[in-house]
C-alpha cells in the first residue's frame, strides 16, 4: 500500500517543491554542517588510524581510573577516612572499617574486570553500587556538583555495557536477539545522556569570563549533538579535546605541594575528568547507536 509522505520522507537537502521556505533552509543548514563536519571525522579517522583499534581498551581503562585512584587514596589516608566517617558522619567504628575495606575490594575487582572486558555486567553494577554506597556513607548526596559528575561516571559504564553487548554481537554469527539489540539500544541513548552532565556541572560552577563563556557555548553545542546522536563522533571528540585542555590547565594536581590543601580536589576531579573522557572515547569508537539522529538519516 502506498504512504503518504511528507517533506521530510525525502531526506535532508531534497524538499519537495512547494515545500516551506523554513524547512529547505534548515535542511541546507543542516547539509552544509554534515558537509563540514565530515571533512573532520575523515580527518580525524586518517590522524587516529594506528590507535583507533586500542581506543575500546584506553575507553574502559580511563572509565575506571578513578576507582582506582579512590582505592589508592583510601589504603594511603586509612586513618584520616576512618575519623572523618566515625566523627564526621558518627558511623561505629567497626562499621567504618568493613566500609572501607568493601569500597576497596569492589573498586579494584570491578575495574579489572572492566578493564579485561570479563563480566561486564556484574563489574559495572558493582562499580555502581560503589558510587552509590559512597554518596551515601560520605554524606555527599545532596552536593549537586558531586551528583552531576557521578552522573556522567555512570553514563560512563553505561557505555561499558553498550560496548560489551556490540563486541558480543560481531563474536556469534546471525543477528543478536531482538532483546539484546534494544537494550544495547537504550543503553547507548542512556549513556549518550549521562555523559554530558559533568558539564553541566563545569558551566555552572566557577568564576566567568571571556573564555568560560567561549568554552561554555562551543561545549553546549557539542553536548546536545551528543544526546541527540547527530555527529557524535565528531562532538564527542571536541568534548574530549575540551576536557582533556581543561584537565591539564586546571587539575593540574601535580605542580602543588604534597601538603596543599586544594591537592587532593584537585586529583580527585582530574581522575573524575578522565573516567568522562573515557566514556566519550567509548561513543566515539562505537558511534551513537540506532536511537540517534544520525542512525535515522542512514535510512533515506
Amino acid at each position: 500500500m502506498a504512504q503518504l509522505r511528507g517533506p521530510g520522507s525525502y531526506g535532508i537537502g531534497a524538499a519537495p517543491f512547494g515545500a516551506p521556505a523554513d524547512d529547505r533552509n534548515e535542511q541546507s543548514a543542516l547539509d552544509t554542517i554534515r558537509q563540514h563536519t565530515s571533512k573532520i571525522e575523515d580527518l580525524l579517522d586518517t590522524v587516529s588510524g594506528p590507535i583507533k583499534p586500542f581506543l575500546p581498551a584506553i575507553g574502559r581503562f580511563l572509565i575506571v581510573s578513578t576507582f582506582l585512584e579512590d582505592s589508592i587514596r583510601i589504603i594511603t589516608q586509612w586513618s584520616d577516612q576512618l575519623i572523618y566517617l566515625h566523627n564526621y558522619r558518627h558511623i561505629p567504628n567497626g562499621i567504618t572499617h568493613l566500609f572501607l575495606i568493601g569500597n576497596v575490594i569492589a573498586m579494584t575487582i570491578c575495574s579489572v574486570l572492566v578493564i579485561l572486558r570479563k563480566h561486564s555486567e556484574k563489574a559495572v553494577g558493582g562499580l555502581i553500587g560503589v558510587v552509590i554506597a559512597q554518596a551515601l556513607g560520605y554524606g555527599l548526596i545532596f552536593d549537586l556538583n558531586f551528583f552531576l559528575r557521578n552522573l556522567s561516571v555512570m553514563g560512563g559504564l553505561l557505555m561499558v555495557l553498550s560496548d560489551s553487548w556490540v563486541r558480543k554481537t560481531k563474536v556469534f554469527a546471525g543477528l543478536p536477539q531482538l532483546e539484546e539489540k534494544d537494550r544495547k539500544m537504550y543503553f547507548q541513548l542512556a549513556g549518550r545522556v549521562l555523559l554530558i552532565f559533568l558539564f553541566i556541572g563545569f558551566v555552572f560552577s566557577g568564576e566567568w569570563s571571556v573564555w568560560r563563556i567561549l568554552v561554555s557555548l562551543v561545549g553546549f553545542v557539542a553536548c546536545v549533538m551528543v544526546v541527540v546522536g547527530f555527529k557524535a563522533k565528531f562532538s564527542a571528540t571536541l568534548l574530549v579535546v575540551i576536557l582533556s585542555v581543561f584537565n591539564v590547565l586546571v587539575n593540574n594536581f601535580w605542580t602543588l605541594h604534597e601538603h596543599h590543601p586544594h591537592k587532593d580536589f584537585a586529583k580527585y576531579d582530574f581522575f573524575q575528568i578522565l573516567s568522562i573522557v573515557g566514556g566519550l572515547l567509548l561513543l566515539v569508537n562505537s558511534g551513537p547507536g540506532q536511537l540517534s539522529v544520525d542512525e535515522k538519516k542512514k535510512v533515506y
